[in-house]
């Protein structure tokens, strides 16, 4: 896939993100399957996290010193130490697309990147630029998937009813 499609399809999924979350109750944004899994309100949290923290602080760090180690993330961490399930899910959201904006707005502003830099990772080998843009549109699918997965088993636990006549999920 093209750079500029990969761009296009994350500045397609601010609304699609949009569309699955706003709207949603605060019973249902905090509802988990089982305790050991997310509630959407910590997906979304997670979401602005990456959003600003990760994916385009890395993609930036490795365009312009790909000898520079990109700073380092604690995803799993931050749920407890930024009190994920405290915060405003609506703020949230509007914080997230906030984000999503910027980060649309700052890839189309690059004037021929040199998406093949990359910074060698002492384990994990050569990262580029490319490979860090290519994993934050997955990292959006990842997230659109248990959006949309959470949401059916939030609809599953409050109707009661078997929906298998939907068909299999």
């Amino acid at each position: 896939m093209k750079r500029s499609e990969i761009i296009s399809n994350l500045e397609r999924n601010k609304e699609v993100f949009k569309s699955v979350l706003q709207n949603r109750s605060r019973e249902q944004v905090v509802w988990k399957p089982t305790p050991d899994k997310w509630c959407m309100l910590e997906v979304l949290c997670h979401l602005v996290d990456e959003e600003r923290e990760d994916f385009r602080t890395r993609v930036r760090s490795v365009l312009e010193d790909p000898d520079q180690a990109p700073p380092s993330i604690d995803p799993q961490g931050w749920v407890s130490s930024r009190k994920y399930l405290d915060q405003d899910f609506d703020m949230k959201l509007n914080e997230f697309l906030e984000e999503r904006a910027l980060s649309i707005a700052w890839l189309k502003s690059l004037a021929d990147p040199k998406w093949e830099n990359a910074y060698q990772h002492p384990k994990l080998g050569p990262l580029s630029a490319g490979l860090f843009l290519a994993n934050w549109l997955a990292h959006d699918y990842i997230h659109i998937r248990q959006l949309n997965r959470l949401a059916y088993e939030f609809h599953q636990h409050q109707s009661g009813i078997n929906l298998s006549y939907a068909g299999n999920w």
